[in-house]
């Protein structure tokens, strides 16, 4: 049973006045050759206060892989189902492994475990509840670290030697408060070793992005996407999680894998401070189309053939390439000039460019070169859903609309979730110039 609570923004505080339903829970346990650590983390799902609804153990390639055990708690609603589904081992691909789970489960909320990470007793009702409340919720649990390796199946990983907490998360956490304060970079702390989403959002996300293989950057993919179609993040402290072993960061042999992350993140996510650089990349920040413009009519009234004339479409696409804020790119529908040949994209924008650019913008009028970049500042900063860009006569020459807006929206059955928020900037106008030659002149000084 779930209830379905919107809240603007990322707002999630405001449901802790709603009663929490009891969800029924998929927990989807990911694993590979990990058979102790494995019976540790099923023993302490039968523990829990929260009953899950069944465990898939999603299965990548392991040389045994487990086989189905039904678990029996101490429960009159008799034993968990337990299933186990696999794929080849093709390297480590934990990604796919978690759609695969995914897929052969049946709940309505997803919870995702790693094999070696011990849930506490109250671990699955804590991850929940802000979940069961809200369809747009991702909630993440608290990892803590133990050595793990002498612990007996019923033993509390609180008493095993405790290794340290990872402080780039637990200072994070406290920094955003629990992700309340979250904005454009906290998807770096969703972390797939424990989080929860409803099936609804993490169908909507088309799941974990496969073309993460190797080690890590999955669940930064999944939480990125996550805040740009308009999901709430907010980290459950009391779902507590017991990782057997080190943080990454106490893993000196690791560097060089999280180094490679970093370089499919860039490829993948154009919020800046991942990319580094704007690329010109299939995958730009915003995505740009020139505003339509009317159809003209010749002197006795007729309707004229509408279309663009290329000088119009030649000063529009030569302001947004002299953007300050280069990782944009222009949709020109048709044969591009010749100037703009392999600079402009004239296919409609793809389903992986509209699901992670941040923006869509819209451009009626030639803009100053420091435009597109004050809209998402703006944008970003506020958590806004639209920012116009508008002259001192009050012609709107931008409409820059974000994602995160849109994407709440098409859940909600709206255009663009108003509980983001309006605001308009003013901008100078940019003087035609005389004819093309001048204004490229101009455009150069």
């Amino acid at each position: 049973m779930l209830t379905d609570h919107p809240v603007p923004q990322n707002r999630w505080d405001l449901l802790e006045a709603i009663p929490v339903p009891s969800p029924q829970v998929s927990v989807v346990v990911c694993h590979y050759d990990q058979p102790a650590q494995l019976a540790r983390t099923l023993a302490a799902l039968g523990r829990q206060t929260l009953r899950p609804h069944e465990i898939v153990i999603a299965d990548d390639g392991s040389r045994e892989p487990p086989g189905p055990r039904p678990l029996h708690p101490s429960d009159p609603a008799g034993p968990i189902p337990v299933r186990v589904v696999t794929q080849p081992d093709l390297g480590f691909r934990a990604a796919a492994a978690r759609n695969l789970g995914a897929r052969h489960s049946t709940g309505e909320v997803l919870v995702f475990l790693d094999a070696d990470t011990v849930p506490e007793p109250g671990f699955l009702e804590a991850l929940t509840r802000t979940v069961a409340r809200c369809p747009d919720a991702l909630a993440v649990g608290r990892r803590r670290h133990a050595d793990l390796s002498e612990m007996p199946l019923d033993g509390d990983p609180a008493a095993a030697p405790g290794l340290p907490e990872p402080a780039w998360l637990s200072d994070a956490y406290r920094a955003t408060r629990n992700l309340l304060d979250a904005d454009g970079r906290s998807f770096r702390y969703v972390i797939s070793a424990l989080f929860a989403v409803r099936r609804t959002l993490f169908d909507d996300l088309g799941g974990f992005d496969e073309r993460f293989v190797g080690y890590g950057g999955e669940d930064w993919d999944l939480g990125y996407r996550a805040w740009n179609v308009g999901a709430v993040l907010v980290h459950e402290r009391a779902a507590v999680g017991w990782h057997d072993g080190p943080d990454w960061a106490g893993r000196v042999e690791d560097r060089a894998r999280k180094d490679l992350e970093s370089l499919r993140l860039a490829a993948l996510v154009p919020e800046p401070s991942t990319r580094g650089a704007p690329l010109p990349a299939q995958l730009p920040d915003v995505l740009v189309d020139l505003a339509p413009t009317p159809a003209p009519t010749d002197p006795g009234g007729s309707a004229v053939p509408a279309g663009r004339p290329v000088t119009v479409a030649a000063r529009l696409v030569h302001s947004l390439l002299a953007q300050t804020h280069r990782d944009l790119r222009v949709r020109l529908p048709g044969e591009p000039a010749e100037l703009y040949a392999g600079m402009v994209q004239c296919e409609p924008w793809s389903a992986d460019q509209c699901r992670r650019a941040r923006a869509r913008l819209v451009v009626h009028r030639p803009l100053p070169a420091d435009t597109v970049a004050r809209m998402m500042q703006a944008a970003t900063t506020h958590d806004l859903g639209e920012v116009e860009a508008v002259t001192a006569d009050g012609e709107v020459v931008a409409l820059l609309t974000t994602t995160r807006a849109t994407g709440r929206g098409r859940r909600w059955g709206v255009a663009v979730d108003p509980a983001f928020g309006r605001a308009a900037l003013r901008v100078e106008a940019v003087p035609p110039r005389g004819d093309l030659a001048g204004f490229f002149a101009a455009s150069a000084r």
